[in-house]
């Protein structure tokens, strides 16, 4: 049986938030199913960070 874990992590933007879980998990991009729940809004004058992007990394073991 396959076992699914996943992290859902935030970052000012999307990469940012996908490259903070492949640390936390440390793993490679193509060993990792990434969804993207929202983008990151731009703040007043585009300014970054208003709302954080919000991604879920999922890892599937095959033991």
């Amino acid at each position: 049986m396959k076992k699914l874990r996943y992290l859902e992590l935030e970052g000012n933007t999307v990469e940012e938030a996908i490259e903070k879980a492949l640390q936390e998990l440390k793993l490679p991009r193509k060993s990792v199913k990434i969804q993207v729940l929202s983008e990151e809004k731009k703040g007043l004058f585009g300014m970054p960070g208003a709302k954080p992007a919000k991604v879920r990394v999922s890892v599937i073991d095959n033991k």
